[in-house]
């Protein structure tokens, strides 16, 4: 499943923390089990116009009770009803205060069907999530779904959407079971929760390993959600490239490539220093090492508008800081295309390398690389694992290069996106041009040596449980 936020109308507000609580609550409706095993359901919008690209649905759940739930025994149900009787959607969670990772989301369709209800959303958890304790809820979880071909849809005749509800507030319109017994809640008439219609496309993301999962699904590069996901957009000034080139944030943006998210890195020219600006989008954080990282990227061999030729530079890689000339501490491991050549090739090169160090002036250098010869134009998966013994690349499932232990890195990295020119000597010309890379995700599993097909198939649990982000690699 691919999670997909149009450009400008996810709204994510960050949650700051779980909110703990005592005094009076609403009282459970009729249905609801025993004091011991209570729950409430606040409920806002994140998106209350009548017709939406997409509905958002925010909750929050408490425990009224007097004994602690076990969160993967909890579903909510969000009752609404489909544009058409063909539709199909797509559940996605955008923020959690417990991790998306932990969110599943599922669809059903009711078996007695109503004037605004006739499909439900069911949210779920995995037994990551934990418990709540007496008195304690969730935190927000800001969710949403949307039309499978993105088609816009009609909101305001759903049973459970509130359009004046922008705030948390206490909300009957959807249910909760525990362990199976309606505790909150009144659903559509003829449609009690326990009712075996089931959901269609039940699912939980992938577990093992602490994993770094990101489908780049945001609005745009000040949507406050990617600071939160632990990256930067680069507005500092400096190498690498051109000199007098800028890096500017506002051209890392988030647009749509056949149906999904992917993030766009645009670097434009006009042939002068002043006139370049380039992009990068790197973690704040340096806690990676040893494991598997993988993202698919989307190269272009000509610009998207003006005349081609400049010579461009477009990565993955991971690196940490060069404390001194030559410090052997360094590490560094790149997949760099070049799509008109530079540093002394004529022509279209990707290149892998492995540093182990080097000096900037003058230049030496002390590293591993294997190249190929040839366009890469569009898709690849680019994979990278790094264990005891080597550094090993792969590109499209076929191995690249594998380079030696010497190259094993000391410290921990960042992950790096960025696209920049090395110089303007491939194109003279003073008519603008501006170069598109692309990237879908990236992932990261500490310490765990992956083949590029269980990589698919990690990225494909993510997707399909509905989990755009996860971070669970502790900080170095």
């Amino acid at each position: 499943m691919r999670i997909r936020s149009t450009a400008g109308r996810a709204r994510l507000a960050l949650a700051l923390s779980v909110l703990l609580g005592g005094g009076a609550l609403t009282a459970l409706p009729a249905q609801a089990a025993p004091a011991a095993d209570g729950l409430t359901v606040q409920y806002r919008t994140g998106a209350s116009g009548a017709t939406a690209d997409q509905t958002e649905p925010w909750f929050k759940v408490r425990n009224t009770g007097s004994s602690t739930v076990q969160l993967s025994q909890v579903k909510i149900r969000y009752y609404f009803k489909a544009d058409s009787p063909n539709a199909s959607y797509r559940f996605a969670c955008s923020w959690a205060v417990g991790g998306c990772a932990a969110v599943t989301g599922t669809f059903g369709t009711l078996s007695s069907p109503t004037a605004t209800a006739d499909r439900y959303l069911e949210i779920g958890f995995t037994a990551a999530a934990g418990t709540l304790a007496p008195g304690a809820d969730t935190g927000d979880l800001q969710l949403r779904f949307y039309q499978s071909n993105w088609q816009p849809l009609r909101q305001s005749d759903d049973y459970s959407f509130g359009g004046g509800q922008t705030a948390y507030a206490n909300w009957d319109k959807v249910t909760a079971q525990l362990a199976g017994a309606t505790v909150w809640g009144t659903a559509p008439e003829g449609n009690d929760p326990t009712d075996p219609t089931g959901p269609t496309d039940p699912t939980d993301p992938p577990g093992g390993g602490e994993t770094l999962f990101d489908d780049f699904d945001y609005s745009s590069h000040t949507d406050p959600a990617i600071s939160a996901h632990g990256w930067s957009v680069r507005s500092n000034s400096g190498g690498p490239g051109v000199p007098g080139a800028t890096w500017d944030p506002s051209k890392v943006t988030f647009v749509s490539a056949g149906g999904n998210s992917v993030m766009n890195l645009e670097t434009s020219t006009a042939g002068t220093g002043a006139s370049t600006t380039q992009t990068e989008v790197l973690t704040k954080s340096m806690k990676f090492r040893d494991g598997t990282y993988a993202a698919r990227v989307k190269f272009a061999d000509t610009p998207k508008s003006g005349p081609d030729g400049d010579h461009l530079v477009q990565t993955f890689f991971t690196i940490n800081d060069l404390k001194a000339p030559m410090a052997d501490d360094y590490a560094e491991y790149d997949f760099e295309y070049l799509p008109n050549g530079g540093w002394g090739e004529p022509s279209n090169i990707l290149y892998t390398t492995s540093w182990e160090t080097y000096n900037p002036d003058p230049w030496q250098a002390v590293n591993q690389h294997s190249e190929q010869r040839s366009s890469y134009a569009g898709w690849h998966d680019l994979v990278v694992t790094i264990d005891d013994s080597a550094i090993t690349y792969y590109v499209d499932g076929q191995l690249f290069g594998t380079h030696d232990a010497q190259y094993l890195p000391e410290r921990p990295m960042s992950i790096n996106f960025n696209q920049w020119l090395i110089d303007l000597n491939g194109q003279t010309s003073t008519t603008p041009r501006a170069y598109d890379q692309q990237v879908d995700y990236v992932l990261h599993v500490k310490d765990q040596v992956l083949t590029p097909a269980e990589v698919a198939a990690k990225v494909a649990g993510y997707r399909a449980a509905g989990t755009g982000f996860v971070d669970e690699v502790p900080a170095s």
